[in-house]
């Protein structure tokens, strides 16, 4: 991961950036991280998607989530009165958060729920899967921060929800995105030589501009918007660890960044996903506790069964994300605290 920015610090410091790197670097040693052929890809999306050569992806068929189903758990939605009790934050942290909130809901900062159906035609939600996948380990791979990756999926969501596109430039919008979203949380963001270098020249550097164009006319310049992230590091002042710091912070990380894979979570706000995230991975490392606490309700503002719908569809991800989110498997993989994670959450499921 880039430059290990999961790992909480033991004072409060700035958002970890990656480290810099030689303006005259080479693009062609970068290892080029190959993307399937999205125009082949059926749009049935009723069952797997098909094969993509390497690095191919296997998309699970989709679950109803209903409170009916066999993998879901049974969640607790009473909250626990315990003594998580928010840390002295001042009025300054409160109106911070409440005017995140206020923009997060912005209409024009939303994408629509369902833009596959009323807007797109050529493209399906299979194929999104795929490209914010591999989008993953772009960012991996040039050793972006996290921010950059939820900001380029929330300008993919936002773009593909006014406008029509075709599949073969899917792929252009995603690493175009990227560079926007680079350009703004990166000290030093990839060149776009770097963008059409990955994407194995499938497309040429004016093609690259001319969509980054596209994409900062709709977004009107605008390019800030809080995100999952944006909402996790704010509740990270009122969780109570009882547990390992580390662990508990890259289970959020890893629930956040899978439901950044399903276009089923676009309808929910980043602070909803947060909350949800967070009730999960409590719920993961301490079966036998209350998820969800006063302090955490008064902070967020949501109530246990507000959550609820977003957190079965955040497990259901938790038992597929071995096949419809690899690279974000991968990525937490190369740290040895996820063995742990995985191993509460196996308990946690063999319990239910």
């Amino acid at each position: 991961m880039a430059d290990l920015e999961n790992q909480i610090p033991t004072k409060n410091k700035g958002q970890r950036k990656r480290s810099n790197q030689s303006p005259d670097s080479n693009p062609a040693k970068k290892k080029r991280v190959a993307l399937g052929e999205l125009t082949n890809i059926s749009s049935d999306i009723s069952g797997r998607a098909q094969n993509l050569g390497v690095g191919k992806i296997r998309r699970p068929k989709p679950e109803t989530l209903s409170e009916k189903t066999g993998n879901e758990m049974n969640l607790e939605l009473a909250v626990s009165p315990g003594s998580d009790e928010p840390r002295k934050s001042g009025y300054a942290a409160a109106s911070i958060f409440q005017h995140l909130h206020s923009i997060e809901v912005e209409a024009k900062r939303r994408p629509l729920s369902n833009y596959m159906e009323k807007v797109q035609e050529d493209i399906n939600p299979a194929m999104r899967t795929i490209l914010v996948d591999w989008l993953v380990e772009v960012a991996e791979e040039y050793k972006l921060v996290s921010d950059t990756l939820y900001l380029t999926v929330n300008y993919i969501d936002r773009y593909l929800s006014a406008y029509k596109l075709i599949r073969n430039k899917l792929q252009l919008l995603g690493v175009s995105c990227m560079l926007v979203a680079s350009k703004y949380e990166e000290i030093t963001p990839p060149h776009i030589e770097d963008f059409c270098y990955i994407t194995d020249n499938t497309y040429t550097k004016d093609e690259v501009v001319h969509m980054e164009r596209d994409v900062l006319k709709f977004l009107g310049f605008e390019m800030s918007n809080p995100t999952t992230k944006t909402f996790l590091r704010a509740h990270w002042f009122y969780c109570c660890f009882q547990f390992s710091n580390i662990r508990f912070e890259f289970l959020c990380y890893y629930i956040a960044e899978l439901s950044l894979t399903d276009y089923g979570c676009v309808r929910y706000i980043p602070s909803i996903v947060a909350a949800s995230a967070i009730f999960l991975a409590r719920l993961t490392m301490q079966p036998k506790s209350h998820p969800w606490t006063l302090a955490l309700q008064k902070h967020t503002g949501y109530k246990p069964y507000e959550l609820k719908e977003c957190v079965l569809r955040l497990h259901n991800l938790l038992l597929t994300g071995e096949t419809s989110a690899r690279a974000v498997r991968q990525k937490y993989m190369d740290h040895k605290v996820i063995s742990y994670i995985l191993l509460c959450f196996s308990n946690l499921i063999s319990d239910v």
